[in-house]
């Protein structure tokens, strides 16, 4: 499908605005540097006003860096109008044309290459077959749903056969459940076509589902680079931990390399390498830990609560919340509102901040 895979550097990229109030310039990316491997699916991912739609638009040619360089398959491209780049974009808005039908839609970047009709045709309905649109070439765009525009978008960038193909939070206009399976739909076309992905979102879930490498961003620089599961099992600081699911974190004290005193009590840790003898925070998942009769760390229940596949707690440990997911419940003892109990998890379970 693609003609070659083409991995995307960054060295040092920076971009400066103005804030239109205090008219004071300010770092939106700062000293950025990134590598994407050719073929991965990679998400940039954070809050809003973190920069990854402004380092998106930079790698697209929409926005120039006022620092460093970016690479693309090994060449230096700021010079290079997006036109000229060997990139495609999925917009948030698709910006489907109204007047054509999806053939048309599809194939209007075709045309402006001036390839011949019989080629084109080729690669639209070949693309279509992709995209999960066969048959449906000659239908209007306004008369489609969410999800099958998104397809045409999809159909439409991926016909040019980019070298790394962009999306700019591509899903945000579809409801929950089609989000789910559009997803599922694009990891699986992104595959098929062994093209580079780099693609934007705010979304934990959707950059979990469909990632090789998350990128995880903070006021304007990168907080973290991992799997997904590195992410969320290991994460590098309180923000990561905060921002990829739900995380409560323990304070004390790292009184050994594999133990920590939190609020009086011993607890075990997994070796971190942290500094004996300083403040540590655990970060401990909601779904790791269980309640017991016995444990690592004393509590008092305030919520009790059946959401059916999981009994959820909310239980102090001393003046600290600790909130537990405890799956299939069923036959398990269910603790009330006011009872004591213990909070239990293994060395495994908690990461040392």
């Amino acid at each position: 499908m693609a003609k070659e895979k083409k991995g995307v550097r960054l060295e040092h990229i920076s971009k400066i605005y103005q804030d239109p109030k205090t008219k004071k310039d300010f770092y939106a990316v700062h000293d950025t540097s990134l590598e994407i491997a050719p073929g991965s699916f990679v998400t940039l991912l954070g809050p809003s006003g973190c920069g990854k739609t402004t380092t998106l638009r930079m790698i697209a040619g929409f926005e120039s860096p006022d620092e460093g360089e970016i690479y693309l398959g090994g060449e230096p491209i700021n010079a290079l109008t997006p036109n000229k780049r060997d990139t495609a974009m999925v917009f948030q808005s698709y910006a489907l044309l109204p007047h054509y039908n999806i053939f048309d839609n599809v194939a209007y970047g075709l045309k402006l290459r001036k390839m011949d009709k019989e080629t084109i045709k080729k690669k639209v309905m070949d693309i279509l077959k992709l995209v999960g649109l066969e048959g449906m070439e000659g239908r209007m765009t306004n008369q489609l749903s969410g999800g099958q525009q998104q397809r045409v978008a999809l159909a439409r960038a991926l016909v040019l056969e980019p070298g790394v193909l962009l999306f700019d939070e591509p899903l945000s206009n579809l409801d929950a459940k089609l989000r789910v399976s559009m997803r599922t739909e694009i990891r699986r076309i992104q595959q098929e076509a062994g093209i580079t992905a780099v693609y934007v979102t705010h979304d934990q879930s959707e950059a979990m589902a469909l990632s090789d490498q998350i990128i995880i961003m903070e006021k304007g620089v990168v907080a973290q680079i991992g799997t997904p599961q590195e992410v969320y099992y290991h994460p590098s600081n309180e923000f990561v931990a905060d921002f990829i699911g739900e995380a409560n974190f323990l304070r004390g004290t790292l009184v050994s390399a594999d133990t920590a005193d939190i609020g009086g009590h011993k607890v075990a840790v997994a070796a971190s390498g942290h500094h004996v003898g300083g403040a540590c925070t655990l970060v401990l998942r909601p779904e790791s830990a269980v309640l017991g009769d016995k444990g690592q760390l004393p509590c008092k229940v305030i919520l009790s609560c059946f959401m059916g596949s999981y009994q959820n707690y909310h239980v102090m440990v001393g003046d600290t919340l600790v909130k537990i997911t405890d799956f299939n419940p069923k036959n398990r003892k269910v603790y009330q509102v006011g009872d004591d109990a213990w909070v239990a998890f293994t060395s495994e379970d908690v990461h040392v901040l």
